[in-house]
């Protein structure tokens, strides 16, 4: 099962995913996660622990059920300008990102973490 697999649960998620083409959520999740200039897989879950959200991250790692995190929290890790620039970057709506985001993130963090630990940092 895919990241996007889930979105068709969502239509919210799937009318945003259709303004945004198939190509452009990998590049936003690639940038937060790991390829952009946000430090990494590795950095953005130190960031998301230090912020209290160590449960929520523990969950997304383990093989258990991924705990929620709400898109006003990510938000507030990422920081309010870091998501308005993937937004304007990308052309959506902020709150569609954040939204996007707090859906696909822990999916993301499960995925690249199929046997329970991280990927060690380059």
């Amino acid at each position: 099962m895919g990241i996007l697999d889930s979105l068709e649960n969502s239509p919210a998620l799937r009318n945003a995913l259709s303004q945004l083409g198939a190509a452009v959520l990998p590049a936003v999740l690639g940038e937060v996660m790991g390829t952009g200039s946000h430090g990494g897989l590795n950095a953005i879950v130190a960031k998301l622990e230090q912020a209290g959200f160590g449960d929520q991250v523990k969950s997304w790692i383990g093989t258990g059920q991924n705990l929620p995190i709400s898109a006003d929290q990510l938000r507030q890790v990422l920081g309010s300008d870091v998501v308005r620039q993937l937004a304007a970057r990308y052309n959506i709506p902020v709150d569609q990102l954040s939204e996007i985001l707090a859906q696909q993130l822990p999916k993301a963090v499960d995925h690249a973490s199929p046997d329970g630990k991280l990927p060690h940092s380059a």
